[in-house]
């Protein structure tokens, strides 16, 4: 069984920006594999609150190193994530794949990328930039547009509310007119009067808190992402892995546009797809009031993991399932 080090600092660069994350590496004899954890949306640090660190310690225990990241403009890193793109946050994603591959004890040819919720579409653009990518895992990582999953979500939310069905009509019209106007080009003055007009903040709730003018530009760069193309340019295995019970992003429909893609002609001879749908569990894969992680989410990702790359298995076989 490998040691358990005590992550530690690390800082990088990706471009002008300086990243700061934290790496942890097994004590193993000889090298093993790697992971770069990728956060979620908004200001995510390196431990995307508090999700990150038992997934880690879960890795590194299969002997498996680990760095993740405060997201641009996020604790010690630089940079604001507010003016980015896609393509720049697929950017640190690589830049940090290429600093583990440089670690002691890290196998350079066995590192690989793991992308939670908004970090899957990270994850999946950053893929298609790399022939020599092992694999690639997201985790709650919808295979849908940003605006489309945020329609989901807010649906879901205002039927846990107990939206009436007039108010639900009225607050998705809203939203969709918002996603139009982004199109368009809107500035968030426009975006507020439509807002104002359409009922107020409360109309949208939780969608609209928090907006500010350099907020509404990053959604609506982000908005009409759409993460298919990357996945049809995928050379290498991918594992998708979700919650059933996951209100925040499609789920079945996401499992289809996945399946639809690993069907396409010319697909890449070693771009498998393997899905894993968790029933019960949420958003962060998670049980029990997302007290736990789902039975088996964490030994499924470390045995496969460690199938593709002939390191970590046997440490997560010992724990069974």
């Amino acid at each position: 069984m490998p040691t358990r080090p005590n992550a530690h600092d690390v800082t990088f660069a990706s471009g002008e920006v300086a990243l700061a994350g934290s790496l942890a590496v097994p004590g193993t004899a000889a090298g093993g594999a790697g992971v770069v954890m990728v956060g979620g949306s908004g200001p995510t640090d390196r431990d995307n609150d508090t999700y990150f660190p038992p997934i880690r310690r879960h890795l590194v225990e299969a002997g498996i190193a680990v760095l993740s990241y405060d997201k641009r403009g996020v604790g010690a890193s630089s940079g604001d994530w507010r003016d980015a793109t896609v393509d720049d946050l697929a950017a640190d994603a690589v830049a940090a794949l290429d600093f583990l591959r440089t670690r002691p004890g890290v196998r350079a040819d066995a590192v690989g990328l793991f992308g939670h919720s908004e970090g899957g579409w990270v994850v999946l653009r950053a893929a298609t930039a790399r022939d020599d990518l092992p694999w690639v895992v997201t985790n709650s990582g919808p295979a849908t547009t940003p605006a489309v999953q945020e329609r989901h979500a807010l649906l879901n939310r205002l039927r846990q509310a107990g939206a009436a069905p007039r108010d639900a009509g009225t607050a998705l019209a809203l939203y969709d007119a918002l996603v139009d106007a982004g199109r368009r080009g809107a500035g968030f003055a426009a975006a507020a009067r439509l807002v104002e007009a359409g009922g107020g903040p409360s109309t949208l709730g939780d969608h609209w808190a928090g907006m500010d003018e350099r907020l509404w530009g990053f959604l609506s760069r982000k908005q009409d992402h759409d993460p298919l193309p990357d996945v049809h340019r995928l050379r290498c295995p991918h594992l998708a892995l979700f919650g059933g019970a996951d209100e925040l992003v499609p789920v079945a429909d996401s499992v289809r546009l996945l399946a639809g893609a690993a069907c396409r002609p010319g697909r890449h001879p070693r771009a498998t797809l393997t899905v894993e749908v968790f029933p019960g569990a949420d958003h962060r894969v998670r049980t029990d009031g997302g007290v736990r992680p789902a039975p088996r989410h964490l030994d499924a990702l470390t045995r496969w993991i460690g199938d593709r790359t002939r390191t970590g298995a046997s440490a997560s076989t010992r724990r069974g399932s």
